[in-house]
């Protein structure tokens, strides 16, 4: 091709354009070439053995000028790179450079002005990362600062903006990720940091009053005004970013953190910023915020655990009564990792028969006798151990898991006080099974019973059904129906833990109970013989005096020496249980209790 082809095509080519030979030289550059890197009225050869890697700025990072040279030697067909070039009148200049290979060596350079293109996309992208209520960085860019700043404390070799070294190269890489360029990842990593990242995480405790009340446009006011004393209280305390995450959410990021102490003062200090009222179209709006604090070392943490460790903090903070923040507490949290692991497990676990049943004698106080027995589940956790009800049962009312963890315990025990009535059937022995409120709402308790009783064969009469006093009194609707229906098949019904609940004696006139539970904690009161607590000894004595009056039994709970033994006889209590007599043992040991005095 002579020099008027060339030319010809460079003109065709609407850019600047110039061909490089094999040594990385320019042989012949177009007059839009010229017109960028030469002074007016340079000759048409001014550019003739300029070097294309300084005109374009590909030394800078070792990757691109690499793949220039592969390019140059027809090892690799393409090299595309967004650049910031200097003209030959010293002005700054964004470019979209791109090199093609040529056959038989050499290759085609092209140059074209990318400076409005990239504006354009700093605005949107401005756009895109900013929440338009308050102005603030959203949660996408709150992101992506997280993690770029994780990096930096880890000394990551990555790449800030994430990207790949082929993936800058051929789809045009935006040099550090935010509005106007950045900064140049190998200068972020020079500057010696702490290695440590802290984040302050909140909400606000009355904004949904606001909303609901006030309507949207008050409440979007009030966010706004929130983020510009988040803002405020930022830049007084070092600058650190302050983002809206959603809804009334936002976060504060501390990047290269000096230590807990430094996070917390500007904890602290949010709480501080937000406690004055704000004005708003004439009215005055408080609102608090509670807030959870977490700082740690950003080797060994994610983007992702740092924000599950601050939503658990946060949620901490609200539990213990908001208006406050709260530091991440390691041990606390493997408390509810524990706690969450045995919730989700529970379900399984019955399924896999990882239950067992121990027994607790109900002792005659005349006669010393077994009377009968208290059912109390144990969980053979497979790496855990043997865990007690108190592990446990409150997690199966929380998410249902009671319902078929209660009706095995319920269709084991009914098969264990059949094999007793069998084996002994001049020594019938009541068993008596703990029932959550929850069973009776969420399953057909009295179906089951009915069910379970057919099944095993069992007297209704030697099944006792225990409930709460706090459920029992309350009852009505539903539960009291099941208790009726319970009652007519011949099932007998207790209140467990009498005394520390609602104690509303009234009810037991109309409720079909059969056995009062008597709380251990009266009969502590009973411990001293020498220094009785007179107090304790009347109350029982008249509740035992009640219950007889109507037709009830009584059981005394918690009994664990022979004066308190003793003194509940001498008032009339019928029955006990307690260490004195027995913990809780397997049904082997029971068997061979059965027909003997216990302690009488």
């Amino acid at each position: 091709m002579d020099a008027q082809e060339l030319r010809a095509a460079f003109d065709a080519a609407h850019l600047a354009t110039a061909v490089v030979g094999s040594d990385g030289l320019l042989r012949a550059a177009g007059e839009r070439m010229l017109a960028l890197f030469a002074l007016p009225g340079a000759d048409p050869g001014a550019l003739t053995g300029a070097s294309a890697a300084e005109l374009c700025a590909l030394r800078e990072e070792p990757w691109m000028w690499g793949s220039f040279l592969d390019v140059l030697q027809g090892r690799r067909p393409l090299l595309r790179a967004e650049r910031r070039l200097r003209t030959a009148d010293g002005s700054p200049m964004w470019a979209r450079v791109t090199i093609t290979a040529l056959p038989g060596g050499g290759a085609l350079l092209s140059v074209a002005d990318i400076g409005e293109e990239r504006e354009l996309r700093g605005r949107l992208r401005h756009l895109q990362m900013h929440d338009t209520v308050t102005r603030l960085p959203n949660r996408a860019l709150f992101f992506e600062r997280l993690s770029g700043a994780l990096e930096r404390a880890r000394g990551d070799g990555t790449r800030e903006d994430g990207a790949s070294e082929d993936g800058a190269q051929e789809g045009g890489a935006q040099s550090g990720g935010t509005q106007g360029g950045g900064t140049p990842d190998h200068e972020a990593r020079e500057s010696a940091g702490s290695g440590r990242i802290g984040l302050v995480y909140l909400d606000l405790d009355g904004f949904k009053a606001v909303n609901d009340t006030l309507g949207h446009r008050t409440g979007d006011r009030l966010l706004a005004a929130v983020g510009r004393r988040l803002s405020d209280c930022a830049t007084a305390h070092g600058g650190h970013l302050v983002a809206r995450l959603g809804g009334d959410e936002f976060a504060l990021l501390v990047a290269d953190s000096t230590g807990t102490e430094q996070v917390s003062a500007l904890a602290s200090a949010v709480l501080e910023a937000l406690r004055e009222p704000f004005d708003l179209a004439g009215q005055r709006h408080a609102v608090s915020a509670s807030i959870g604090v977490v700082e740690r070392q950003a080797r060994g943490t994610t983007a992702t655990a740092l924000m599950q460790a601050a939503d658990t903090t946060l949620y901490w903070a609200k539990a213990d009564g908001k208006a406050r923040f709260t530091l991440f507490d390691p041990e606390r949290n493997a408390h509810r990792m524990t706690r969450q692991a045995l919730s989700s497990g529970l379900r399984p676990a019955v399924e896999r028969g990882e239950f067992q049943l121990a027994y607790q004698p109900l002792v005659g106080l005349g006669d010393g006798s077994v009377r009968g027995v208290e059912a109390l589940v144990r969980w053979c956790h497979p790496r855990l151990g043997l865990l007690t009800p108190n592990r446990f049962i409150p997690l199966a009312e929380e998410n249902g898991a009671i319902v078929p963890l209660g009706r095995w315990v319920l269709r084991t025990a009914c098969r264990q006080a059949r094999t007793w009535q069998l084996a002994r059937p001049d020594t019938p022995v009541l068993m008596s099974v703990n029932v959550a409120v929850r069973q009776v709402w969420d399953s057909d308790l009295v179906a089951d019973v009915a069910e379970i009783l057919q099944e095993t064969r069992l007297p209704p009469g030697l099944l006792q059904l225990e409930l709460t006093e706090s459920a029992v009194m309350g009852s009505a609707g539903r539960p009291l129906q099941a208790l009726q229906e319970l009652h007519e098949m011949g099932v007998g019904i207790a209140i467990d833990d009498f005394g520390t609940g609602y104690s509303n004696l009234a009810y037991l006139s109309r409720l079909p109970v059969t056995t009062l539970k008597l709380d251990g904690s009266f009969v502590r009161g009973f411990r001293d013989a020498e220094h009785p607590n007179p107090a304790d000894e009347t109350i029982v004595e008249a509740l035992v005096h009640l219950a007889h009056q109507l037709g009830l039994s009584v059981t005394a709970e918690g009994v664990e020496s022979k004066d308190q033994a003793q003194r509940l006889r001498a008032i009339g209590c019928d029955t006990a249980q307690g260490w004195f007599y027995s913990r809780a043992v397997p049904a082997e040991r029971i068997t061979e209790l059965l027909g003997a005095s216990v302690r009488a």
